[in-house]
């Protein structure tokens, strides 16, 4: 039994396509994150993890003291749909925010759609629980908070938490700065 154990390894260790998968993983990891971080503006003291997804990094902004965590994806525009994050934005592991969507003509596959590309701005101090999806064409004011797997269809006003899905206000930020905004 032992014996069999170390044949599966060493027959795992010796197929080249192991080997494969590794430069496939490298090349992905370059044209998914290495090449649009180049491109992209970080603010002073901002952070981000080594497995966020990014696409068209130079129309994606990200500001002062933020935080980008685990697994999350900024998928900016094709050609111009561009994504700006505030100051002290934190976004939770697992959020995706496309600034890019299929439109729906009948009679074409989906895939053939055309794309609509709309900008998505996310104000100061925001928080964006695990597995938030912002979609394009949206603004999130300053001091939002949305909870845990919401889906931003709509703009948020300043101040405000919202959840669900979609995405619905449903208190304010007790103590925010940026409550009185609209």
């Amino acid at each position: 039994m032992a014996g069999s154990k170390w044949l599966h390894a060493l027959a795992s260790f010796c197929d080249p396509r192991s080997y494969l998968h590794l430069f496939r993983m490298i090349h992905y990891y370059g044209y998914s994150h290495v090449q649009p971080r180049r491109e992209m503006l970080m603010g002073e003291g901002s952070s981000m993890a080594p497995n966020v997804s990014l696409r068209n990094g130079s129309r994606i902004g990200v500001g002062r003291e933020c935080h980008i965590g685990e697994n999350c994806f900024l998928w900016a525009g094709d050609s111009t749909g561009r994504i700006d994050l505030g100051d002290h934005v934190s976004l939770a592991p697992g959020v995706f925010i496309t600034a890019s969507d299929y439109q729906f003509e009948a009679g074409l596959p989906f895939r053939d759609q055309p794309k609509r590309e709309r900008d998505i701005r996310i104000g100061d101090d925001v928080w964006l629980g695990t597995g938030v999806i912002v979609t394009a064409g949206v603004t999130i004011g300053n001091g939002c908070i949305v909870g845990a797997g919401a889906v931003v269809t709509k703009n948020l006003p300043a101040g405000c938490i919202a959840v669900g899905v979609p995405a619905k206000v449903v208190g304010r930020r007790p103590g925010n700065p940026f409550s009185n905004e609209s």
